[in-house]
């Protein structure tokens, strides 16, 4: 059964209530940038206390909506660009993430990609999911998702 907006706090009430925790349900806000209304069916974050949870991103160029030119590791580097600009619009850094999903669709290009990765991120780096699918939104190369703490 699909759930609205609205049905998400009784979600995560229940939810602390079956951890044991005796908290009071955290504030759930679905963000997206200030002033802008996307077509798309997601938020581009999710704020539920001090967790903040980023949709997936993909190599695209914030200047030209595409995909940036120069394979996967330019791929790569603008989607952690791009996570790290998403971080800041909601007052994080990338200090912060503390775990990410990464989906690759060769992952003969793992080691390419942890090597950037360890650009990005410094020790101790995040919990980590890597795996690989067949394809990506906008036949991107890479995508990656992330949930940071403060």
């Amino acid at each position: 059964m699909p759930r609205s907006k609205a049905a998400l706090p009784a979600l995560f009430a229940l939810c602390l209530a079956n951890t044991g925790h005796a908290e009071e349900p955290q504030r759930i806000e679905f963000l997206n940038p200030a002033g802008t209304t996307s077509k798309l069916p997601f938020s581009e974050a999710v704020k539920i206390g001090n967790q903040l949870i980023l949709s997936g991103q993909i190599g695209i160029s914030p200047k030209t909506n595409k995909l940036v030119q120069g394979g996967f590791s330019a791929e790569t580097k603008q989607t952690l660009e791009n996570i790290k600009q998403t971080l800041a619009r909601y007052d994080y850094q990338m200090k912060d993430v503390v775990k990410c999903t990464v989906i690759l669709t060769d992952i003969k290009n793992f080691p390419e990609f942890n090597s950037i990765y360890r650009e990005a991120f410094a020790y101790p780096y995040p919990a980590r999911t890597t795996f690989a699918a067949e394809s990506l939104a906008l036949n991107a190369q890479i995508e990656i998702e992330c949930i940071a703490f403060q």
